[in-house]
This record gives C-alpha cells, sequence and structure tokens, in this order.
C-alpha cells in the first residue's frame, strides 16, 4: 500500500530530468534520487505509525496469554506512544546535529531489534519493556523521515505532493495497522505482530545505506543534546500518563494518582527552565513565539488524541462487545483505511488554493460529526448499522486535515531547525495520544464500571457505554480542533512563520 500510494510522487521530475518547454532547471530542481528518498521516508514513517495500532486487534490475545489486567493492557500500547513521545523532540535535534542518515539509521535499527525481542516476549513486562524500547528507536527515525521529505523537496509544489503522500501513509498507518494485526493474531499468532517489523526494517536499511544521502551533521554535535532537558520531558509525561491511568483502579485522592501527576507538574516545569537556560536547547522556547506554530502543533495533539482513541476503543468494541474475531475485526479498518487516503489526496490537491484553514475546519467537522455519532455504539448492534458510517464520517475527515496541519508545522522554520519542527509535529501527535488513550480509556473504564454496578449480569452493554462516552470525548477534541483551525492561515500557500 505504501509504495503503491507514493509511486505518483516518487515519478516527480530530479535534478537529471529535462526542463519543460519555457522552464530552466534551477536551484529548486530535486537531488537524483529524490523518488526513492521519498519512498524510503514514507515507508519508514508507516513502519513507525502502524506499531501504534497494530497491537490493538492482538490485545484479546496478548491479554489471554501473559495474564495482563486491564491496565497492563493499556500499557502496552502507551509503553511505545510514551517511548516514542518523550525523545521525539531528542529525535528531531539529532537529525539537526549528526546528520539526518545517520539518525534514520540509528532509529530504524533500534526499532527492528527491540520488535525482535517483542516477538519473543514470554511475560508482560519484559513486552512492555520491548515496546519502549521500540518506541526510543521510532523517537529517532519518525523526525528523520519528514526532514528527509522538507530538506529533499524545497521547491513549494513538489514539497505539497511529498508531504501529501507523507501525511496519507502516516494517517493511513492506524488503520492498517488493525488490519495487518488482525490477519497476523488470526494466522500466525501475536507474536507476529512485532515479527513483522525485523524483515521490513532489513529492507528499509538496505534501500537507506543505497539511496538515502549521506549528511553530516554540525561538528560536535552529540555534545549538543540536550539530554537533561529529554530526560525532564520524557519522565514529565510518563508520570502523567501513568498518574491517569492508575486512576482506573484508585481514587483521585490516592496517593498512586496524586504523587505521579504532582510529579509531572515538576518535571515539566523543570524541562521549561532548563530549555530557558541552555546553551543548546531541546526546543529553544522562541520557536514556539510563532503563533502560526504553536497552534499547529496544539491542532495535532487534539487530532493524535482522538485518533489514537478511536482505533482501541472501536478495536475493542468489535472484539469483546461483538464478538469479532481478530481477522474480522481488522478488516472492519479497510474501509476507514482507504477514506483516510482519499481524505489526504484531496487535500493534496487544494491545499494550495484552499489554505490549510478550510481543510482543517471541514476535516475536523467531518470527524466530529462521525464520533458523536460513533458514541452511540450499543451492545445488540451491529458494525454495518453501528459502526461503519460514522467511522467513514471520521477517516475521511482525518485524511483530510492531516495534510495541511502537517504542512503548516513545518513551512517556514530556517533549513538548521527543520529536524526540530518535524519533531515537534511528530511529538505533539504521539503526546496527544498516550495523553488521549490515558483519558479516554481511563473514562471508558470508569463508564463500564459503574455500569456494572447497576447491572453486573450485561457486561456487553456495560462495555459499549464505556467505549461510546470515550467516543463521545473524542468529538469534544475533534470539535476544539476545528475551532483551534481559526488562527491558522486561510487561502495561499500554508505556513507562513
Amino acid at each position: 500500500m505504501t509504495l503503491a500510494f507514493v509511486r505518483e510522487d516518487a515519478r516527480m521530475p530530479t535534478a537529471t530530468s529535462p526542463p519543460r518547454p519555457g522552464t530552466e532547471a534551477g536551484p529548486a530542481a530535486l537531488p537524483r534520487n529524490a523518488g526513492a528518498v521519498l519512498a524510503i521516508a514514507c515507508a519508514a514513517q508507516f513502519m513507525v505509525i502502524l506499531d501504534v495500532s497494530i497491537v490493538n486487534v492482538a490485545l484479546p490475545s496478548l491479554r489471554a496469554e501473559l495474564h495482563l489486567s486491564a491496565v497492563g493492557q493499556q500499557w502496552i500500547v502507551n509503553a511505545y506512544t510514551l517511548g516514542f513521545a518523550g525523545l521525539l523532540l531528542l529525535g528531531g535535534r539529532a537529525a539537526d546535529l549528526v546528520g539526518t542518515k545517520r539518525a534514520f539509521l540509528t532509529g530504524l535499527t533500534v526499532f527492528t531489534l527491540a520488535s525482535l525481542v517483542g516477538g519473543f516476549a514470554t511475560d508482560g513486562a519484559l513486552l512492555i519493556a520491548a515496546r519502549a524500547v521500540q518506541g526510543v528507536g521510532g523517537a529517532l527515525l519518525a523526525p528523520a523521515t519528514l526532514t528527509l521529505i522538507t530538506t529533499t523537496f524545497t521547491e513549494p509544489a513538489a514539497r505539497t505532493r511529498a508531504v501529501g503522500a507523507w501525511s496519507a501513509v502516516m494517517a493511513a498507518g492506524g488503520a492498517t495497522g488493525a488490519i495487518v494485526g488482525g490477519v497476523l493474531t488470526q494466522y500466525a499468532g501475536w507474536r507476529w505482530v512485532f515479527f513483522v517489523n525485523v524483515p521490513l526494517g532489513l529492507v528499509l536499511l538496505a534501500a537507506a545505506l543505497a539511496y538515502v544521502p549521506a549528511a553530516a551533521g554540525a561538528r560536535g554535535g552529540l555534545r549538543r543534546l540536550d539530554l537533561p532537558g529529554a530526560a525532564t520531558v520524557t519522565a514529565g509525561l510518563t508520570a502523567l500518563v501513568y498518574g491517569i491511568i492508575s486512576s482506573e483502579t484508585h481514587g483521585w485522592d490516592s496517593a498512586t494518582v496524586w504523587v505521579p501527576v504532582a510529579a509531572a507538574v515538576v518535571l515539566l516545569a523543570a524541562f521549561v527552565l532548563i530549555e530557558s537556560r541552555v546553551a543548546h536547547p531541546l526546543v529553544p522556547l522562541a520557536i514556539l513565539r510563532r503563533r502560526t506554530l504553536a497552534t499547529a502543533n496544539l491542532v495535532v495533539i487534539l487530532i493524535g488524541a482522538a485518533m489514537f482513541s478511536m482505533w482501541f476503543l472501536v478495536s475493542l468494541h468489535l472484539q469483546q462487545v461483538l464478538g469479532y474475531d481478530a481477522l474480522r475485526a481488522g478488516l472492519c479498518f479497510v474501509p476507514g483505511s482507504l477514506a483516510i487516503i482519499a481524505g489526504a489526496r484531496v487535500a493534496t490537491r487544494v491545499v494550495d488554493r484552499a489554505g490549510a484553514r478550510p481543510l482543517l475546519m471541514t476535516g475536523m467537522a467531518l470527524s466530529t460529526v462521525g464520533f458523536a455519532w460513533l458514541s452511540q455504539i450499543r451492545a445488540g448492534g451491529s458494525y454495518a448499522a453501528d459502526v461503519l458510517a460514522p467511522f467513514l464520517l471520521v477517516t475521511l475527515g482525518m485524511g483530510l486535515a492531516s495534510m495541511p496541519v502537517t504542512m503548516t508545522a513545518t513551512s517556514g522554520i530556517p533549513r538548521e531547525q527543520a529536524g526540530l519542527a518535524s519533531g515537534l509535529a511528530n511529538t505533539s501527535r504521539q503526546v496527544g495520544g498516550a495523553l488521549g488513550l490515558a483519558v479516554l480509556g481511563t473514562i471508558a473504564s470508569h463508564t463500564t464500571a459503574a455500569a456494572l454496578a447497576h447491572n453486573a449480569h450485561d457486561v456487553p452493554a456495560a462495555l459499549a457505554a464505556g467505549y461510546g462516552r470515550g467516543l463521545l470525548i473524542a468529538a469534544v477534541c475533534t470539535a476544539c480542533a476545528a475551532l483551534g483551525g481559526l488562527a491558522l492561515p486561510g487561502r495561499g500557500r500554508t505556513a507562513k512563520p
């Protein structure tokens, strides 16, 4: 799917292509291997995002074999997103300082090896640890993919097409993960949800070595990485999510909840203080004064919270309420994958004429209606009657919105900060996903527990009520994202600094 989608963009003219009549090859001409770089970057990003959702369909099998609790089940997903989100900023700066190719290859190697370990895991603790290391590899890899694109495709029209391909592949990765996870879990077992990354990683390593141009990082780049900043932001986010998830089994007045939440506030405040004082900050605070960039990243957080939670909640509803097996549940996500790709293709074609704001607001309005409709799921319903139509609205809206907001968050940025902007955009998405899953998953669990307290015998109805409540909060997230679009550029080129 990935290579088929980028095939059209891979044929974009390169530096060796003859100029069209009436044009001249100039500084905007693309490097010789631009098409291959685009395909490699999209494939790597697809693999990273795939792993956010590929385990969702396998969760019931994982829970049964490894004897996981409901909280442990959430941590299989959250360990990855937290390792990913917490170090994405460091990964973005690494691409700027030590070279994009070096960061890409390192991240891909770590990701592939961690996937191998995860496939061999014999208990929940080892699997959660492997997922966290996968996230670390993804944190190095993902910003490098977007940096490769934004520094290779500098001509505006070519960059629009390239980022459009990258955004669509990224958005489709979530839905495709459920499909691939369902097929693998049903026919090969849940371990192949992790093993599948190994051959893919090896192929990408060989392709990157052959086609990605070497780019030397700044001299002494590793010494300029802001490790204290990375440590405090990672620990702060982890503590925050842990505290929220712990509220599922402990009250909010429990020390198990408020101690990590308080620690998160202190750690994140320390992060801001460190960034304001170190010579080479992980996030120069001045970059956040760019109104368009700051707003775009806030919108990305909200989109990530809604999207990541959707894969989790809908997958569990299909299996635990409607009784679908892993394969059937995975196949139910096929229409959503197609809708995301269709929305992204439309956005790519019209964003330069319409601007980011109308596309984002239209997409988020569609997703909001879809989520509100989807929140009405019930135990006695069916996929065709209760899930399919609203799911298509949600995913079509996500496809329309993802590309323009990514363009806005990464355009108008100096080349030496391209990795940082890419890291911020990816971090915002993953932070939103981790926090959204923690909050919405916890709300769903509390709602289910309350329903069971009234009727302990109707478990499917209680589960459906919980998943529906979580999806309703997702509708609130996308509605807020639509309102945030009012602050983004309207007609004309996206992303003026």
